[in-house]
């Protein structure tokens, strides 16, 4: 490889991407586009509102509510409500239901409480009906179906100091009260529309692919082929991990289809494979916790004796680590070649990869990244690049600028047309956005300070957990702590083993309120910020949801992605001691 040519390439590539709007380039799918929201999958029941007392409620019923709830539930907290704006348990897995979602880490970490509930993953990256399907097994196990409240959506929660208490409100006209209550709405919940020109004037069919139309495509979230698409001419705006997923089935089912495509994605060997039923019966007690473990300690540079998941994610990282001891040089200077090294060497295979699937020079030349793999999400697929193929389908290079202008046939990218019956928004959903956009309500702790006022100037907390001003309050996500963005539902399952033995705690010592000390949070970030280290910090990537579409800073939007200094793993092991030693430094219990 020329690497200089390599480095001029990437900066060239990042260059043409960067856009001074920023997230402000998507739109909100709000007035003329609310109808992008509608649940296409569970009509709303009717239901009086609801005006009771519950001990702890929590807001959001993907694996953030269900493994809180869950961890609560063993706790011995029976009173336990999950506020779900979807028709059943899942979050991203009750939305994420386009043709070929699937889980992109292995199955055996990503899957929640799997020995808790007995299930074994049918697959080492299983589809998203099995994946919904396990979420409501675990409300099934834990009872958490008896309380829930599902098609709601939170839009008021405020702290009331005299009777001590959360008082939340909802669309449903609910204004219910909680001793404690915590926030799991997640980055991946709310849709995003690209802001292209003339979006609104579409006269064919569209939807995002969170809302996937089977009435119009035909088949089903199972993989059925999409049978009503065979006359059709369809185009999908978006090549990120949704699109991975969904392009080869598009691609199988279409009379046409036509990708456009403003960022390659990079694509390696999935390799997915059955679970043998023999091999996993043998799996002794307390396999799950081993395997995570085992993951997030190769995934960030660490030694064990053995790779138990062998993935893509381990293998970037065991590279970057032998390279480091084949050196033989381990200052920051030395690993952050070893880096550089491992990731050539990586992208060097993706982009060879492409070559050696797809047949056209010109498509293969198209479909190949120029960014360093962690830059963007990597993708792990072996029918993706198949898909181009074949003569139905067009890969529509924007040569990063995406498309320009929509009208009522069709799309123009410059000054090309193309006419559709069907256009697709594979857009994903809104992360850089404000806590309370992605939310949609602005939690108002003690004395009427709002959330959004407290994290005006980025995140603050304790732990990723509690916020001064917001007693009774946790928020349940990686921001803050472990930052394991390789496997988000880790991050979600220490969370709720620690909230349960502080609510715990509080419970057996009758305190009414529990707060973090302004104190303790403020040596928290601090800690966060000395460390600096921040999840899609490198300014040399191209833009996209990791770095905040390119527009980084030194305030809210670095304070935001700030995690534990020593990483996932030291975060871990800090905060199981924490919790275990009964003493929670930091808190208040009054």
């Amino acid at each position: 490889m020329d690497l200089d040519a390599v480095r001029a390439k990437y900066d060239e590539e990042r260059e043409k991407r960067l856009r001074a709007d920023g997230n402000e380039q998507y739109i909100e799918p709000v007035g003329e586009f609310a109808h992008y929201l509608d649940d296409p999958y569970v009509p709303v029941a009717p239901r009086e509102p609801l005006t009771d007392d519950v001990e702890f409620v929590f807001i959001g019923g993907g694996f953030a509510g269900l493994v809180t709830g869950a961890r609560l539930k063993e706790a011995g907290i029976d009173d336990v409500r999950i506020i779900e704006k979807g028709g059943d348990f899942g979050g991203t897995w009750y939305w994420n239901r386009y043709p070929g979602a699937m889980c992109d880490t292995a199955a055996f970490i990503y899957m929640p409480l799997l020995e808790e509930t007995g299930h074994m993953p049918s697959r080492k990256y299983t589809r998203a009906p099995e994946i919904l399907e396990h979420s409501q097994r675990i409300g099934r196990h834990y009872d958490l179906y008896d309380n829930a409240v599902f098609s709601t959506e939170v839009t008021d929660l405020t702290w009331d100091q005299d009777a001590q208490h959360w008082i939340i409100r909802t669309n449903r006209g609910d204004q219910m009260r909680a001793k404690f209550v915590a926030m799991g709405t997640g980055p991946l919940h709310r849709p995003k529309l690209p802001g292209i020109e003339g979006i609104e004037s579409f006269a064919g069919h569209s939807f995002h692919t969170s809302r996937w139309d089977y009435d119009y495509t035909g088949g089903d979230p199972s993989g059925a082929p999409l049978s009503n698409l065979a006359n059709k001419r369809v185009g999908i705006i978006g090549t990120g991990a949704t699109s991975v997923q969904c392009i080869p089935h598009l691609a199988a089912s279409a009379g046409e289809l036509f990708v456009f495509q403003r960022t390659p994605s990079s694509i390696d060997i999935r390799n997915n494979e059955d679970t043998d039923p023999e091999w996993f019966a043998d799996l002794k007690p307390g396999w799950q916790q081993e395997w995570l473990v085992n993951f997030t300690t190769l995934q960030t540079g660490g030694f064990t004796d053995e790779d138990l998941v062998k993935d893509g994610w381990t293998d970037i990282s065991q590279r970057i680590r032998d390279r480091v001891l084949a050196n033989g040089d381990f200052s920051p200077e030395g690993m952050t070649q070893a880096y550089h090294d491992s990731d050539d060497e990586k992208m060097e295979e993706i982009r060879a990869r492409v070559d050696a699937v797809v047949h056209d020079e010109a498509t293969a030349e198209a479909l190949k990244p120029w960014y360093r793999q962690l830059c963007k999400r990597p993708c792990f697929h072996d029918e993706y690049l198949d898909s181009f193929n074949r003569e139905s389908v067009h890969l529509i290079d924007t040569d990063g600028q995406g498309v320009n202008r929509i009208d009522e046939t069709g799309v123009f990218v410059g000054d090309e047309h193309y006419e559709l019956d069907c256009l697709i928004y594979a857009s994903g959903f809104e992360v850089g956005t404000s806590y309370e956009r992605r939310s949609g309500f602005d939690a108002v702790g003690r004395n009427g300070q709002p959330l959004s006022e407290a994290w005006a100037d980025g995140m603050t907390s304790l732990h990723g957990v509690h916020v001064h001003g917001f007693p009774n309050m946790f928020v349940v996500g990686p921001n803050q702590g472990a930052n394991l963005i390789s496997n988000v539902p880790h991050n979600l399952t220490e969370r709720g083993r620690t909230i349960a033995a502080i609510v715990r705690h509080a419970v057996d010592t009758n305190a009414a309120e529990v707060e973090t000390t302004a104190h303790a949070q403020g040596e928290w970030v601090a800690m966060l910020e000395s460390g600096g280290r921040s999840f899609g910090n490198d300014p040399s990537c191209t833009p996209g949801y990791y770095n905040n579409e390119g527009k980084l800073d030194d305030g809210a939007g670095s304070r935001n992605f700030l995690g534990y200094p020593d990483g996932p793993v030291a975060y871990f092991e800090y905060i199981d001691g924490w919790r275990n030693s009964g003493d929670f430094d930091g808190l208040e219990f009054r």
